[in-house]
């Protein structure tokens, strides 16, 4: 048990007022003790006139439209100047840092000279709570996110971007009015599947309206202004700081470690020595580890062995202790947050008299859960109870560290990998910004605390990049979808190839176009420059000895599958090697390749076949931890680098992990059929000489005949087709190549090299001229494409003329326009039910598989069909149209899972009970889908209105009425 009061320490005390400050226009400003500069810049259209004062005079200057009971930042100071004088300006500082006061400055100026401004936010509960904030402070405040609209009049509007750009599309009057657009959180806008929200806005917003652009650090802030200036005609100011107001301290706990270990301290210099203790101090899991209900390999987070704590019961514990709290602990996978949680129910970090009564067992000891699965209310209730300070210790999904001011006084990562929906990979250092950015609370801490758990072994070069790299930067993620098309198309002034070109995309390829061009000529160059004699004989031998190598990797990945080889992976059995550069997979050409041996010490399965929370499947990976010769070698930051050498040269004994999937570009390439003993511990240098010693011994002994090798077929019993094939072809090469006369040249080697690269020149000449001629062609085929579909579908005419089709998609921005529209207009939705017809909308915003979902009766799954008939003939008609599309996959994106949930939704079951039929489902998951499901009825009423379909209005105002009820459209908290 962890006492709830507890002295005040050094640490929770505050820190003393700013400093006022020192204000440099036009050039780096910054606090008189400021550890770090903030930087001005500011990017003009080309042509730009810098306006003058009229000799009549200075205008009289205007008294300021809010004052702050605080000393401003200089970053503040300079944005606010720069908005005073009219200009649109870009924000870029780390979260906590307070972007938020340059928009508050906006408002108020904006109230003060009777202007109108407009507050967008990336999603609806940060608009909820950002509305809740201006409203006790200007009380002249709206809003508008979809679900709720409030005093729509109002002077100052919070509303979500997609509600903007809506606007913009359908010509509001308040687009007329608008003087000031402040966009929070617009690195949002490298977002794949919405950010292009965000350049459609940016790009169709009021000529006359000036911008406030609130981001996190971004390495390329000034290209991004630059495109704003070209696009609106008007310059962009950049205030960048990197400095953060409470320093950060990051340390590393081990699995099944007693302790934390600093490695970066809070002038952000990687203490080195200490990582390696760390990873010393790491306790390899054993086989009978819990797994979590993801199926990854927790390594002791659940459970630390019988009687045992588990490591978060211990890392918490030892926060509480050192009064390091509050703190939130970030994890990647919503089951993983509540299973990490629920190891925290013997712990009680509350006393009575900060004791929440009627709530969770975990919430009354102070302990709480944030993920996309909780009921919305639930959320908001652990919010308030968070900002509250009645909540101590938070398990949180990373969408927490997104929008939400809500910071901490120490911040833990319950992992270093992640899913980023292909594949499982470190987290980048971007990453590790946004979310490590939460620790440490302006004016209460005088440094936040971050921990990061290691339960694998990493090189100190990632964690160095981790916790030490730069943010990602603001890269477009613009896409051409048909409803954009069709509403362009619609607009008065609406140009869909305008928007093309003045895309944040095209801006990108655009200035990537010359540099793209100097490196093809360099290349050019160093490629004439390469003259081999006799280059077309030795083309078929260099050809033939590429197709030998490639064969021979296909019946190495044969051998190496895990099927065959893991039985022979046992300690102290000799390998051969391929001794290339571990770090490093471009190697020169050369007709054989040379090879070093080693030994095996270890074999280690580094991921299990396993599913995450959204059913996504991770293969299983194997590592060997090879004894062998290394260089080791450091660049000028200090990162290491090892290439493994033959065993003559000179280099140290070292163990190095050298995967064996598939996936990889191994260098095992042999396995020997001898075995030597091996000390079980090789941490010694001396242990490690002597060991290597061993495998040289072998090496003479078998000098003449070669170390004997394991037979494929008659040792590991390798039974496969394609094994057979793939050695039959590699002696008939080897045949051929014998034959050539080229081969028997003494330069032969030197020339094979030398045209090796040249070859390789080649190819990355070619991708550079793709990738130009892609830069040129933006999008423009694309369109031509889209465009051939929509006059094939009946959606707009020859002479881009909106059909009546056209107008109803033009009103979808929720689901698959052209499906959904086809569905109207076939007569499927009016041939059915209200309650059909709302499950079968259901498939529109359930992308994922459920395990054992309820199959859907006869009449939903005939309407079922029907909606995969017709998808499927959308999709074929893009195929035909030269659009790129997979045709089954498109079909298989809708989703039958929980129709029958929705259908008893509809027919007026209890919230309760439609749980009980889909337990594998997160309330808060289905509440957003349903939810979902309503923005999509209410985007088809305007349609149904836009072609005079009074029925079909009808219809689906009473699905609305029927769905939008009880807990899941309970109103928000803030509002």
């Amino acid at each position: 048990m962890v006492p709830s009061k507890r002295k005040s320490t050094e640490d929770d005390s505050s820190e003393s007022s700013v400093p006022p400050q020192k204000q440099l226009r036009g050039e780096a400003s910054m606090h008189s003790d400021e550890p770090a500069t903030c930087l001005h810049d500011v990017a003009y259209p080309e042509g730009y006139v810098h306006r003058h004062c009229s000799g009549g005079g200075a205008e009289e200057p205007k008294p300021a439209a809010k004052q702050f009971p605080f000393q401003l930042d200089s970053f503040q100071s300079e944005a606010i100047r720069c908005i005073e004088n009219g200009d649109s300006v870009m924000v870029s500082a780390h979260t906590s840092a307070g972007k938020t006061v340059v928009a508050s400055y906006a408002i108020a100026m904006s109230l003060r000279d009777n202007q109108r401004v407009v507050y967008t936010s990336p999603i609806k509960a940060l608009g909820n709570q950002k509305y809740r904030e201006l409203k006790e402070e200007f009380s002249d405040v709206g809003l508008m996110t979809g679900d709720v609209t409030i005093d729509p009049n109002a002077s100052c509007l919070v509303m979500t971007t997609e509600i903007w750009r809506s606007m913009q599309y359908k010509g509001s009057e308040v687009m007329r009015e608008v003087a000031w657009v402040i966009f929070d959180e617009v690195h949002y806008m490298r977002d794949r599947e919405r950010g292009v929200v965000w350049e459609e806005s940016i790009i169709m917003a009021p000529k006359n309206s000036r911008f406030v652009f609130l981001s996190a650090t971004v390495p390329n802030a000034k290209e991004f202004a630059d495109w704003v200036a070209k696009v609106h005609q008007q310059p962009c100011h950049i205030v960048y700081t990197d400095y953060r107001p409470t320093p950060l301290q990051h340390h590393i706990f081990p699995s099944r470690g007693k302790g934390l270990y600093l490695v970066v301290d809070e002038k952000g210099k990687f203490h080195e020595e200490t990582f390696q203790k760390a990873l010393n101090a790491l306790v390899p899991a054993s086989e009978g580890e819990k797994k979590s209900e993801n199926g990854k390999w927790l390594k002791g987070l659940v459970t630390g062995g019988t009687g045992e704590e588990s490591d978060i019961f211990k890392i918490v514990k030892m926060l509480m202790w050192r009064q390091y709290d509050p703190v939130i602990l970030f994890s990647f996978s919503k089951r993983e947050c509540e299973l990490l949680a629920m190891q925290m129910a013997k712990m009680d970090l509350n006393g009575d008299d900060e004791k929440v009564s009627n709530m969770l067992l975990l919430l009354k000891r102070g302990i709480g859960v944030h993920h996309s699965g909780l009921l919305p209310i639930l959320k908001e209730v652990i919010e308030i109870l968070f900002q509250e300070g009645l909540i101590k210790c938070l398990f949180a999904t990373e969408t927490f560290s997104i929008g939400l001011n809500m910071p901490a006084k120490t911040v833990v990562f319950t992992n270093v990998r992640k899913f980023d929906g292909d594949r499982f990979r470190w987290i980048s250092s971007g990453e590790y910004i946004q979310m490590s950015g939460r620790a440490g609370r302006r004016g209460i801490d005088k440094r936040g605390i971050c921990v990061l758990m290691v339960n694998e072994k990493l090189e100190p070069s990632t964690a160095k990049m981790m916790l030490k790299g730069t943010a990602d930067c603001l890269n477009s993620a613009f896409h051409l979808s048909y409803n954009m098309i069709l509403n362009q198309i619609r607009c008065e002034d609406g140009d869909p190839e305008n928007l093309l070109r003045n895309s944040f995309y095209q801006f990108q390829s655009d200035r990537a176009i010359p540099n793209l061009e100097k490196q093809a000529k360099e290349l050019e160059v160093e490629k004439d420059s390469i003259v081999i004699e006799e280059e077309d004989s030795l083309n078929d031998y260099y050809h033939l000895l590429l197709e030998h190598k490639k064969l021979k990797r296909k019946v190495r990945d044969i051998v190496f599958s895990p099927k065959y080889c893991l039985r022979f992976l046992q300690p102290g059995r000799l390998v051969r090697i391929l001794p290339t550069k571990i770090d490093d997979e471009n190697q020169s050409f050369s007709i054989e390749e040379q090879v070093t041996w080693g030994l095996i010490v270890n074999l280690e399965k580094t991921k299990g076949p396993s599913k995450d929370d959204d059913n996504k499947i991770e293969e299983a990976n194997y590592t060997v931890d090879v004894l062998t010769r290394c260089v080791v070698s450091k660049d000028a930051v200090g990162n290491k680098s090892m290439q493994i050498v033959p065993l003559k040269y000179h280099g140290e004994p070292v163990v190095v992990s050298l995967p064996i999937s598939l996936t990889f570009s191994s260098k095992i390439d042999g396995l020997s059929s001898i075995r030597v003993v091996i000390a079980k511990d090789l941490l010694s240098l001396e242990v490690r000489q002597n060991t290597l010693k061993k495998i040289s011994v072998v090496l003479s002994k078998f000098s003449k005949e070669g170390i004997p090798l394991l037979d494929p077929e008659e040792d590991m019993k390798v039974e496969n087709n394609d094994y057979g094939k793939f050695v039959r072809r590699i002696e008939h090469l080897e045949g051929q190549l014998e034959k050539l006369e080229v081969a028997r040249s003494p330069l032969v080697e030197q020339n094979l090299k030398a045209l090796d690269t040249k070859r390789k020149l080649e190819t990355k000449i070619k991708s550079i001229r793709e990738m130009m001629r892609a830069s040129s062609l933006a999008f423009k085929d694309e369109l031509k494409a889209r465009k051939r579909v929509l006059r094939r579908l009946g959606f707009i005419t020859r002479g881009d003329i909106v059909e009546l089709k056209g107008k109803v998609a033009c009103e979808i921005s929720s689901a698959e326009e052209l499906t959904l529209t086809e569905l109207i207009f076939n007569g499927v939705l009016k041939d059915a039910n209200v309650e059909q017809m709302v499950a079968l909308l259901s498939c529109f915003v359930w992308p994922e598989k459920l395990q054992d979902a309820p199959k859907p009766s006869e009449e939903l799954d005939l309407l079922f069909i029907q909606l995969q008939a017709t998808a499927r003939r959308v999709a074929k008609i893009q195929l035909e149209s030269n659009v790129s599309i997979d045709v089954e996959r498109f079909v298989d994106s809708f989703r039958p899972d929980i129709m029958e949930t929705v259908y008893a939704w509809a027919k007026g079951s209890k919230f309760y009970e439609i749980m009980e039929n889909t337990p594998q489902v997160f309330e808060g998951s289905l509440i957003r889908a349903i939810r979902r499901l309503e923005e999509i009825l209410q985007q088809l009423i305007q349609a149904a209105k836009s072609i005079g379909e009074t029925q079909l209005e009808s219809k689906f105002e009473e699905a609305v009425s029927k769905i939008k009820r009880d807990i899941v459209f309970a109103a928000s908290l803030y509002l």
